[in-house]
């Protein structure tokens, strides 16, 4: 697959090229290249970043970073059954325990809540960082509504963290799990006030928080150009309003449910800024 010239390798993570190291100068470059491009696309083309990943694994499949990265490829594409795959390879390398949440949550992927919960409850847990207990819980929540129990959804949810007025990257997508629970338990006024407290942890729009605020709130957004074009076809009699039967003035855009396979859980970085150049379910 080609890749832009501007990405020499150089730009991944120390860690991962620590590991690249044990490799043949130029195999190791060809290999830091892929995935490179696989941070880079992972969250706007999925589908590139997994052939990227593809690539990086029929050159390096022995180097941890290689697996993980051709697990989060293959997450984002929901193959959850191949991305399990690929972390079970990679912890079997390092033995890490790091992964532990998303595999939990590719068992979501793959109909499987009973096996998260059991994960959920394992002792990797407890080796985990703070970062990384917080996403178990997100999975572990999101298992239970995989299985109809939203009440103790929500109450897996209630946690220090979630109470705690500092902010931490996990802190939008936490309150907005626990208003999205919430509010499917039909209890809209607390929702509403998690939503709230969503929107003003989410600097950098992980979540639909706001949408869902306004939502609650009776908002209704209009498309500017919708408008325009309205306008437009008023003032020629309508001769044109027939070519645009169906279009919605309303947004579609797709909500980050705090529950909802691959959404949540965070994607691992190979490389440094990629993603400000392209981590559930959760």
């Amino acid at each position: 697959m080609p890749i832009p010239e501007d990405v020499t390798g150089d730009e991944i993570d120390q860690d991962v090229r620590q590991e690249l190291q044990s490799l043949p100068k130029t195999l190791a470059e060809d290999v830091a290249r892929n995935l490179v491009m696989v941070a880079r696309l992972i969250d706007e083309d999925p589908e590139g970043a997994y052939g990227y990943s593809k690539v990086a694994l029929r050159l390096a499949s022995r180097v941890a970073a290689v697996r993980e990265a051709a697990g989060f490829a293959a997450y984002a594409n929901q193959k959850y059954g191949e991305a399990l795959g690929e972390f079970r390879a990679a912890r079997r390398m390092t033995g890490n325990v790091e992964l532990w949440p998303v595999m939990a949550d590719c068992e979501r992927g793959l109909g499987r809540p009973e096996k998260a919960l059991d994960m959920a409850g394992a002792a990797e847990v407890h080796k985990l960082d703070k970062a990384g207990q917080v996403e178990m819980r997100l999975v572990a929540a999101g298992a239970r509504r995989d299985m109809g129990q939203l009440d103790a959804a929500i109450v897996t949810l209630q946690s220090p963290e979630l109470a705690s007025s500092s902010v931490q990257p996990w802190t939008a997508r936490l309150r907005y799990a626990y208003a999205d629970a919430l509010f499917a338990a039909g209890r809209e006024s607390e929702a509403r006030e998690w939503f709230a407290k969503a929107v003003e942890s989410d600097k950098d729009g992980s979540t639909d928080a706001s949408d869902r605020l306004a939502e609650l709130d009776g908002v209704e957004f209009v498309d500017a150009l919708d408008e325009r074009v309205g306008d437009e076809d008023e003032a020629r009699g309508g001769d044109v309003a027939d070519d645009r039967d169906g279009f919605s003035s309303e947004p579609s855009a797709a909500r980050t449910e705090g529950t909802q396979t691959a959404e949540g859980t965070q994607t691992a970085e190979y490389a440094e800024g990629a993603e400000g150049e392209s981590g559930d379910r959760g």
